[in-house]
């Protein structure tokens, strides 16, 4: 379960961050879900893409994935992290956290 919240000034802040290019509609930091609208508490799309990494989160633990996350990002770029390809691919299937195995980011390891 993850609380959401809607906090504009927050994802500004992460949009504006060296390469992110983009605005930032959603950030999720285990147990919260950040969202730049509150028009976004309705995308369903948005929100399983976030609890995806709520899940990822969880079993890699918060300081671990952060580490993996910033490392992946500054080597290879946003869209080439595993936790996002993960994420992206699967968002648009809304029951694929109730199939998803555990640690299925690996498969996205390169």
């Amino acid at each position: 379960m993850a609380w959401i919240i809607v906090a504009p000034r927050l994802l500004n802040l992460v949009s504006r961050f060296p390469g992110v290019n983009m605005q930032v509609r959603g950030y999720t930091i285990f147990p919260f879900i950040f969202l730049s609208n509150s028009t976004y508490k309705e995308d369903q799309v948005l929100i399983n893409h976030e609890r995806i990494h709520i899940r990822q989160q969880m079993e890699l633990l918060l300081i671990p994935f952060v580490f993996w996350y910033f490392m992946a990002y500054f080597r290879r770029g946003y869209r080439l992290i595993s936790f996002e390809q993960e994420a992206y691919e699967n968002e648009q299937n809304l029951d694929y956290l109730k199939r998803r195995k555990p640690f299925a980011f690996w498969k996205y390891v390169k």
